[in-house]
């Protein structure tokens, strides 16, 4: 009888724990993050009481990715059910109307972003007839003129055919007023994309449950 293949017997710098520690969990492919989720647990105790000790550790679901003393595979394996829930909601909204569709549109930003601990940067991508083309993270770090540059959010724009976008970034404090930086680099970019005919349709903010949109308060 032939032996059954395993990721154990790939090279270790291809299986996909280790690829997750060398690249990060989101450099995983779909098939990959679903191998961490079903791997074979062999605790004494059983997965619902190591999991019950776990999220009485934590305080919550929202708090597991915060414990920084669990085991390195457990942490992966706790990344891996998170990048699916955002894979599934970004999934979701690719192809829907952005006007139509603002709870899915909130229900992936906030799920994406919100318990970041650094802020985040994001442009969506919208065609002409308002459908979401996709969305990327442009820049890391605080939001300033500095750090922004509204040349690749036109640059990414145009490579995309995009004839809308919408900013968004998080705001790790949770508070969701804008700073006058964000309302700075907003007018810049929306300068900027105002010469090769793309249009800002908003900023939005993510906050703690929250969000702040420019375009709803008419600050755009």
């Amino acid at each position: 009888m032939r032996k059954k293949l395993s990721v154990k017997d790939w090279p270790e710098s291809e299986q996909p724990s280790a690829r997750a520690k060398d690249k990060g969990i989101e450099a995983l492919s779909d098939a990959e993050l679903l191998s961490l989720i079903l791997k074979k647990c062999t605790y004494e105790q059983t997965e619902v009481d190591v999991a019950l000790e776990i999220l009485n550790k934590a305080g919550g679901l929202r708090q597991l990715f915060d414990l920084g003393d669990l085991p390195e595979a457990q942490r992966i394996q706790l990344q891996a059910v998170r990048e699916i829930g955002r894979r599934v909601l970004r999934q979701g909204i690719i192809g829907q109307s952005f006007v139509r569709s603002p709870q899915a549109v909130t229900d992936y930003l906030s799920a994406s972003l919100r318990d970041l601990k650094r802020e985040v940067f994001r442009v969506m991508f919208l065609d002409k007839a308002l459908k979401i083309l996709g969305d990327k993270d442009i820049f890391f770090g605080t939001v300033d003129e500095a750090a922004v540059h509204p040349r690749e959010v036109v640059k990414e724009a145009l490579l995309r055919n995009s004839s809308n976008i919408v900013l968004v970034h998080n705001h790790p404090s949770g508070k969701i007023e804008p700073s006058r930086e964000d309302y700075e680099i907003t007018q810049k970019i929306k300068a900027a994309c105002q010469t090769v005919s793309v249009r800002v349709l908003d900023h939005i903010i993510v906050g703690e449950n929250q969000y702040f949109s420019f375009s709803e308060r008419n600050q755009l």
